[in-house]
């Protein structure tokens, strides 16, 4: 049975022309079984390759550097397998793709051997070695060389030897042809190959990702499954494609620790003199940014310390409510202002072994502080705008809301008190409703008429708060200013729904007599009740003038539900943009334009086919038909999100804050008189929406806060040797 092995290879290891002498390759074995008769295929990942003068300069010090290099892996790549010499590729002199064999031990071995398919493994495990215990397979060329790895071979049995080259296309050239493994004391020639070509993964160029699992949290679960499903979901999976993935990704670094041990980098003196001056001009920025950000730290804390200690009064509990919006907003940017220095710093120690976990770490920690410029940018833009014509603005909003007030709400009240669209409604209680609008109308304009000298003093610290806090503010603090301008909408709303909500629960109640039916608040349902004669008569006393004077109780309920509704949807408007703010995923994006090969969401393969006439001379040369190996040769590629798939995710909690529940519920809330919730309502239950996650308030000495900011910037010093930012 023949065993099947894939060999993922570097494409920078694809060289045109064959290599001319021994080339000791470098990577990981991953198998889930000891035996090599199993079916389950054996992955062999090449993470870099060295020359003959490479591999003598290390001599005994392999086993420690490939010691060091495997506890800087990752966690997860350790348990499942080692970081290890994998074996060599060895080609002649004159760059034909020969193998090194020597011609009388491969002449022995045949005639001892016959053809190496036929043989079994304890015949092959007798025939591996001659009496000078030199491989009979033609590997004693390397002994000299494999003497040195001794020591590093306990850990892994396996030892590749990829003994000729086969010719792709143009693009890719000449790649090795596995031609036999030593397991256990076994030369196993007889393979099903699969060659698979890898772009190496470098930080801030590209890795390779199975992509996402996505699981339903709100999928029912089966309490009984079928027998079938259950053994399904027990047996192993075949293609251990997980570990291969993040073995791929962990390869450049492999290939840089391996560097930094064995030829640590010698900068000429100019290049040391550059650096120093860098470091220098760097340590001073650094010192200026901590100090800055210090007096800042100061500055909030001892705002935080006032707050505190006014907390407990009338006038802070009712600016805080008057305020709601503006209160939490402020709250979020304070906080984030004091926690950009720990997000700002590198304490994942996986970020530097694997490109994805670098990848990751970097959103991570470029994410807050990035949507934080965004924000102070935009509220900068709108700011410096909205302060320079203030007046404008000012003389704008006061015509517009006058124009509104005189011309169209008064206009309303007075055709209410008639017969609107020709409908009859009680003259009295409609002139008692309108009387009472228009007077608190006229009251409310004529205030604002008379104090419309502070409203140009209200636009200035919208513009400051936007200079100051940034645009998020700037749109809470205008939420907040429409809530305290239109309290006289808001109040009569309240009023007139009041009025409302009672009569249509009235009107409910006595509807419910009339069925012999009442309603149970304890069990929330209706039970049923046998009223008296002196029930029935007063319940038709009642509902006779309640069920008349609903319709003009309706009429200005409805004019004031279209008015507060739209101001509602205005506030809701500048709420979609104050979330949208801080959901969007500026780093994600700002990366994704240049290279959106640093986001894949899953792989593919491209198949090469092989070169007749390069395939024949190879095995002319090689006796590659004798081996009976079968090869097959693709290219590893990834797929990436497109712009709406990267930014989807962030923005889907505004379809859960939407749907039909909530729509309905609005419905229900309109027509039965209630208050109607506003979109932040709605967005408090959805898990990352709104507005971020709440921290804790940071309180710690300013000497810590400082030494805190110089390490994070200092940490970003682009010279500096294991920073990625």
């Amino acid at each position: 049975m023949k065993r099947k092995c894939r060999v993922w290879w570097p494409r920078h290891l694809s060289s045109k022309t064959p290599p001319h002498s021994f080339t000791f390759l470098f990577g990981w074995f991953i198998s889930s079984s000891s035996s090599f008769s199993s079916p389950v295929p054996l992955e062999i990942v090449v993470a870099f390759s060295i020359d003959e003068a490479v591999f003598s300069s290390i001599g005994s010090d392999l086993e420690g550097i490939l010691h060091k290099i495997n506890k800087r892996m990752p966690t997860s790549l350790q348990t499942r397998c080692v970081f290890s010499m994998l074996g060599y590729c060895s080609a002649d002199s004159s760059g034909n793709g020969e193998l090194h064999l020597d011609r009388e031990s491969m002449d022995e071995y045949n005639q001892i051997s016959g053809t190496p398919r036929n043989l079994g493994p304890q015949t092959e495990q007798k025939l591996s070695k001659d009496r000078s215990g030199h491989w009979i397979c033609g590997c004693h060329k390397a002994d000299g060389f494999l003497e040195l790895y001794k020591t590093c071979t306990k850990s892994n049995p396996c030892q590749l030897v990829c003994g000729s080259y086969i010719y792709i296309n143009q693009s890719l050239g000449w790649i090795p042809k596995l031609h036999h493994i030593h397991w256990d004391m076994e030369v196993a020639s007889n393979l099903d190959l699969h060659v698979l070509i890898y772009g190496t993964p470098r930080f801030g160029g590209h890795h390779f990702c199975l992509g996402s699992q996505h699981s339903s949290d709100n999928a029912k679960t089966i309490s009984r499954k079928p027998k079938w499903v259950k053994d399904l979901s027990q047996k192993k999976s075949v293609l251990d494609l997980d570990s291969v993935i993040l073995a791929t990704n962990c390869a450049a670094a492999a290939t840089s620790f391996f560097k930094e041990q064995v030829s640590p980098k010698r900068h000429p003196l100019w290049f040391r003199y550059v650096h120093m001056c860098i470091t220098i001009i760097w340590q001073l920025l650094t010192v200026c940014v901590a100090t800055v950000s210090t007096s800042i730290y100061i500055i909030l804390q001892l705002l935080h310390f006032l707050l505190s200690y006014i907390s407990g009064s009338c006038i802070y509990a009712t600016f805080e409510n008057l305020f709601i919006h503006t209160w939490k907003n402020i709250r979020v940017r304070c906080r984030q202002i004091l926690y950009w220095p720990v997000f700002l710093q590198n304490n994942d120690s996986r970020s530097e072994s694997c490109v994805e976990y670098a990848e990751k770490a970097s959103l991570l920690k470029h994410s807050m502080w990035l949507s934080l410029v965004i924000d102070m940018l935009f509220g900068n833009l709108f700011g410096v705008a909205l302060l320079t014509h203030a007046d404008s603005v000012c003389l704008s909003i006061l015509t517009i809301s006058s124009g509104i007030t005189n011309n169209w709400w008064l206009i309303s009240c007075a055709r209410l008190m008639g017969n609107p669209a020709g409908f009859k409604l009680n003259t009295e209680l409609a002139g008692v409703l309108g009387t009472l609008s228009l007077n608190t109308i006229q009251i409310w304009s004529t205030l604002w008429s008379s104090m419309s000298f502070i409203f140009i003093f209200i636009i200035k610290g919208l513009a400051i708060s936007g200079v100051l806090f940034g645009f998020t503010t700037l749109a809470s603090l205008t939420i907040d200013l429409i809530g305290v301008l239109t309290t006289h909408v808001s109040s009569l709303h309240w009023l007139i729904s009041l009025l409302y909500s009672r009569q249509i629960q009235a009107i409910t109640a006595l509807w419910r007599l009339f069925r012999g039916q009442k309603w149970n608040p304890l069990r929330e349902r209706l039970d049923s009740y046998f009223y008296t004669v002196e029930q029935h008569i007063v319940g038709s006393l009642l509902f006779t003038p309640l069920l008349l004077l609903l319709p003009t109780t309706s009429a200005f309920y409805m004019s004031f539900t279209i008015i507060n509704m739209t101001i509602g949807f205005i506030c809701m408007l500048i709420e979609v943009a104050i979330s949208v703010i801080h959901a969007t995923p500026y780093i994600k994006i700002f990366l994704w334009l240049p290279r959106p090969s640093r986001f894949p969401c899953g792989i593919w393969f491209e198949i090469f086919p092989i070169e007749s006439q390069g395939m024949e001379v190879v095995q002319e040369r090689i006796g590659l038909a004798a081996t009976g190996s079968d090869i097959l040769v693709s290219c590893l590629h990834s797929y990436t999100y497109n712009i709406g798939e990267l930014v989807a995710p962030d923005f889907r909690y505004l379809h859960s804050a939407v749907t039909r529940s909530s729509v309905s519920s609005l419905v229900y809330r309109v027509f039965s008189g209630k208050s109607l919730p506003s979109l932040l309502y709605n967005l408090q239950f959805v898990p990352g929406a709104g507005l971020p996650p709440k921290m804790p308030w940071m309180s710690i000495s300013f000497k810590e806060y400082w030494i805190l900011c110089h390490d994070a910037v200092f940490a970003c010093n682009p010279l500096h040797a294991h920073t990625k930012c």
